[in-house]
């Protein structure tokens, strides 16, 4: 996904508030989804399925500023029977800005407890495992 840095995703400094990081990750993670066919709201209504944010940990290595043009990656790591480890990397013009681990959690969307991945999905995945 490629997204650019307005005023509003800056500092007093002009660099990015590292809480924005986490919107672009979530954006890209959205998007993926949906190329893969799994966009959040077919999930829910089709399989009674949500992914949500288990754990996350993220590490800032160079500063983006105003007007950047970035690239937001998204990479499986490891598939799980209800949960899901991605990689992530916020790049401008092939430097790493940010990386991050996310493990997402597959939670029934009405009992909001652990069920597994559905089978669909875990094949779409594969060829990212």
């Amino acid at each position: 996904m490629k997204t650019r840095i307005y005023y509003q995703d800056t500092d007093a400094g002009g660099v990015i508030y590292h809480s924005r990081y986490l919107d672009f990750l979530e954006r890209a993670r959205a998007d993926w989804f949906r190329y893969l066919g799994f966009e959040s709201g077919k999930l829910a209504k089709e399989f009674n399925v949500l992914l949500v944010v288990r754990k996350l940990s993220i590490d800032f290595h160079q500063p983006g500023r105003l007007d950047d043009e970035l690239d937001i990656s998204v990479d499986t790591v490891k598939v799980g029977r209800a949960q899901l480890t991605l990689t992530q990397s916020v790049c401008r013009s092939g430097l790493i800005l940010a990386s991050a681990n996310v493990n997402l959690a597959c939670i029934h969307s009405l009992k909001f407890a652990p069920i597994r991945f559905p089978y669909s999905l875990k094949d779409r995945l594969e060829p990212y495992v």
